[in-house]
């Protein structure tokens, strides 16, 4: 299973909750001075300022919900505050204070890489994804970008100087992923990028690529990630389409006994070694069993006396969303459902997904956002879909039809 774990890549559509002002200013932080025209965002979103001469910013329209407000300046490291927008709530004002950033990476570092071109599409690859709405994504800015391979450990590394844009034609977005910081192992297949990123709408070029877009934004949408845990969070698990099993994980013993090989130095490996440490690659780290029978929602979550909800359970979960089939990339065999009903079959269509808690439980916002992004961890179906599915906090689905019965 490949396993990718991203911290700001957890997208999650805002929920109508009412809106409130956002203001503020942006300071150097030693001098206090106003740093004009400096950009302000709110973090997964399209809400995006620049300040005026006197470094002042405002938001008249934001949303209810929790958000992180970062402002950026040539030269300066990013700052950022979280703030959390009511409905009905007092206006909100924020001091983003920007420190010196010092020495930047120079284009010498970039230069000195000899495998600059073949490091930067392993990182664009794996960072921008494979999807059919993957292929339509393009980093416009790829000399901003410093990329690495460990000769040792092999591990792909890659951070941006300012931001990584991408410029997303499936779905009409331009993004900008601000203090971005990648890496790649491939001796686990695990995959981490964070930073802060902000949404801009491109132009269309005409009524109907325009409507293209709206669709495509909707077939990203339904079934991904953030519909689940909206769905959570609403209580509608069901109602959305989806299916949650618990997956039961028992040690691979012969795993276990090749497994100190890989904390081996390669050349102290002896013939035989190189050769059980080729099986390693190939066996599972540990067996799934798939237990049928769909998790009660009150199972996997927990409602707080102060009315936080939080995404809680123990072990791994087996996620299904039916009515949509897969992209057309996607080539790994759909995991199996366990027994079908007696009474109806399973629906052909779906997308089947593995999820797993880093932490004992994940508070989700009012706005449908996780507060720790860091504390789930994705795979199957979700960790397939990457830039190309990648919407905005604050994207609204249409009305979706109702999921198929079961």
């Amino acid at each position: 299973m490949h396993k990718t774990l991203a911290f700001l890549l957890l997208l999650l559509p805002g929920l109508a909750l009412g809106q409130g002002r956002l203001s503020g200013v942006v300071q150097d932080s030693a001098t206090h001075q106003a740093l004009a025209f400096s950009s302000v965002f709110l973090a997964n979103t399209t809400l995006g300022a620049t300040t005026d001469e006197q470094g002042r910013f405002e938001f008249p329209k934001v949303p209810a919900g929790s958000y992180d407000v970062v402002g950026s300046y040539v030269g300066y490291r990013l700052s950022k505050q979280s703030i959390t927008i009511g409905k009905g709530a007092a206006p909100q004002q924020v001091t983003l204070l920007l420190a010196s950033s010092g020495p930047q990476l120079g284009e010498v570092v970039v230069e000195a890489n000899p495998h600059r071109a073949e490091d930067f599409k392993k990182f664009s690859d794996f960072f921008l994804g494979e999807s059919t709405f993957s292929q339509q994504c393009h980093i416009t800015n790829p000399k901003d970008i410093v990329v690495y391979t460990n000769d040792s450990t092999k591990e792909l590394t890659a951070a941006a100087k300012n931001f990584v844009q991408v410029e997303n034609e499936a779905l009409g977005y331009r993004l900008k992923y601000f203090g971005m910081f990648f890496t790649y192992n491939p001796e686990t297949d695990f995959t981490a990028f964070s930073g802060q990123p902000v949404f801009e709408e491109m132009t269309p070029r005409d009524a109907a690529q325009q409507r293209q877009w709206e669709a495509n934004r909707a077939t990203a949408y339904v079934g991904s990630f953030p519909h689940f845990v909206r769905s959570v969070y609403a209580g509608q698990l069901r109602a959305n389409g989806f299916l949650a099993q618990q997956v039961r994980l028992t040690p691979n013993p012969r795993f276990q006994r090749l497994e100190p090989l890989l904390r081996r130095p390669a050349g102290s490996l002896t013939d035989a070694e190189q050769d059980s440490l080729a099986v390693l690659g190939k066996l599972d780290p540990a067996f799934a069993t798939l237990y049928p029978a769909a998790r009660p929602l009150d199972s996997l979550r927990r409602v707080a006396s102060d009315g936080r909800v939080f995404l809680r359970f123990t072990g791994e979960l087996q996620v299904a969303h039916f009515g949509e089939a897969p992209d057309a990339n996607y080539t790994t065999p759909m995991a199996t459902l366990g027994p079908e009903p007696r009474k109806q079959p399973y629906p052909a269509k779906r997308e089947v997904s593995r999820l797993r808690l880093q932490t004992r439980e994940a508070e989700i916002r009012p706005n449908g956002a996780l507060r720790n992004p860091a504390d789930i961890s994705t795979g199957e179906y979700w960790g397939f879909e990457k830039m190309g599915e990648f919407l905005p906090l604050d994207y609204q689905p249409p009305a979706l039809a109702p999921a198929p019965a079961k």
